[in-house]
């Protein structure tokens, strides 16, 4: 390598390090303001004219927000009406109820599965506390369990909602990596729900039959335990936080549920389940018809052509919502306004990950104009690294250290993109996988969802640790172990 590439090298560790402080220091720069302050101070470094700087700052924002942000708003409404309707809760308890003991574990975290695919985590936590409390309080009272039972039924909801969130379109995070690696979205699809499917296994149920003994004295305050189970619930859930894609300075206002408790309470819907499902599932199975059109149709073909459109993200979640929105305003009952205003609240909750996305994608584009991306793809192939541990590890290393897990994807996107060359194959979506998978390992007191679930079951800092920290880590990864294992293959 040549003296010019160190020098691109030296830079990014500055830029990375300089992001890190900014948003961790007491300056407490929100995560955005800080991405576009680095991304500035890298080009100007790195040599790349004033006149291009501001264009690629422009192009990397709007690029990545004209891919994502509209995909993501649509799926916050989506998230939004269902919660609303009372249709998660009807999932949830159609699964749960009148079930033998041993079970619920793996039942409670086939809901969250569900209930995942259209929920950031933090309001899919909400969503299911009134069903995990509720259940948890019966077992408590037949002595049914060994140990706590809110552990017991919280760590598989918390395995799977993290998994999802962090590893499978169309969440923000792996949308905002497919696209920064130009993945295929049904391959990458696929490979998330391989990789998902023992990750939520090993780390939900059969972790949760392993530290519930050894957390007997979990329980969350009876007060909010009857807030949750007894009244009927509020029109709207609280908005998902900025959690894993927030600074650490948001962590202690979503510290507690407090503001969040009464909207969280049991809830009957005239939503039958089984529509309920259909309108978790129809984006993810209109995406996964696009790549079989692809795959096995002809490119003349109408009906192919049909798929593809239908399963383009924007369209899918179109779809979605739209389905969701016959489906609960038919069945919940409520007024246009009320349904207006909970959508608008929606989007307000997303509005600073939007931000952060636009931010990560102008960082990626100076690092790209700049020549720092044909640095780093010399210094990987010179050390031999292997991509999907590389990918993983940043990620992981940057959400730490700021606290977001989406400054950690969008960053992590960026450095590794010159690698991937094209992208579209099977790599592309490992890489994707492990990417998301390294952005919710070691979750702890700089993220707001440490906080959440820390209060929420009444737990010390020690006790918060074992589940909330040690779940997402073990999510974290099995989810690159599963992902190096297909690696095999590509």
């Amino acid at each position: 390598m040549t003296a010019h590439t160190w020098w691109l090298l030296l830079i990014l560790t500055v830029a990375i390090a300089a992001l890190i402080y900014l948003i961790n220091s007491r300056l407490r720069v929100h995560p955005f303001v800080a991405l576009i302050l680095v991304s500035v101070g890298t080009g100007i470094a790195a040599g790349e004219p004033l006149a291009k700087l501001a264009g690629s700052i422009e192009e990397g924002a709007g690029g990545t927000l004209g891919d994502v942000g509209v995909t993501l708003a649509l799926g916050a409404m989506l998230g939004r009406l269902l919660s609303d309707s009372g249709a998660t809760d009807a999932i949830a308890r159609s699964l749960v109820e009148r079930a033998e003991p041993r079970r619920l574990p793996w039942l409670v975290g086939a809901a969250a599965f569900v209930i995942g695919v259209p929920m950031f985590f933090e309001v899919g936590l909400i969503v299911l506390l009134p069903l995990i409390f509720s259940v948890a309080r019966r077992l408590e009272g037949q002595g049914a369990t060994k140990g706590s039972p809110y552990v017991l039924l919280g760590v598989p909801a918390i395995a799977s909602l993290s998994t999802l969130h962090g590893m499978l379109p169309p969440h923000p995070g792996p949308l905002t990596a497919m696209t920064g690696l130009h993945a295929d979205l049904g391959l990458t699809l696929g490979v998330g729900i391989v990789c998902a499917v023992p990750t939520v296994i090993l780390a939900g149920p059969v972790y949760a039959r392993w530290i519930a003994p050894r957390l007997m004295d979990v329980r969350p305050d009876a007060e909010l335990v009857a807030q949750f189970t007894g009244a009927e619930r509020e029109p709207a859930p609280a908005a998902p936080s900025a959690s894993s894609t927030s600074s650490a300075s948001s962590a202690p206002a979503a510290s507690g549920p407090g503001a969040r408790a009464g909207a969280a309470g049991p809830r009957r819907t005239g939503v039958p389940t089984g529509l309920a499902v259909a309108a978790v599932l129809v984006p993810v199975v209109l995406m996964l018809l696009r790549t079989l059109a692809e795959t096995v149709m002809d490119e003349s073909s109408g009906l192919g052509a049909a798929l593809v459109f239908a399963g383009e993200p924007l369209v899918a979640m179109l779809a979605g919502f739209l389905f969701a929105l016959g489906v609960t305003i038919a069945g919940s009952g409520r007024s246009g306004e009320e349904t207006r205003a909970s959508l608008t609240d929606s989007l307000k909750s997303i509005a600073a990950i939007l931000l952060i996305i636009g931010g990560g994608g102008a960082f990626k584009q100076v690092l790209q104009d700049s020549g720092i991306g044909d640095a780093i793809a010399s210094a990987a192939e010179g050390a031999h690294i292997n991509l999907i541990l590389l990918g993983w590890l940043i990620a992981l290393l940057l959400s730490l250290t700021t606290g977001s897990a989406t400054v950690g994807i969008v960053s992590a996107t960026g450095i590794v993109a010159p690698l991937i060359g094209d992208g579209g194959g099977l790599e592309a979506s490992l890489l994707v996988v492990a990417i998301g998978a390294g952005s919710i390992g070691l979750n702890y007191v700089n993220h707001a969802g440490f906080w959440l679930v820390k209060e929420s079951f009444g737990m010390d800092l020690g006790q918060a640790t074992k589940t909330q920290t040690a779940v997402q880590t073990l999510v974290s990864v099995f989810g690159l172990a599963m992902a190096l294992l297909l690696s095999v293959f590509a």
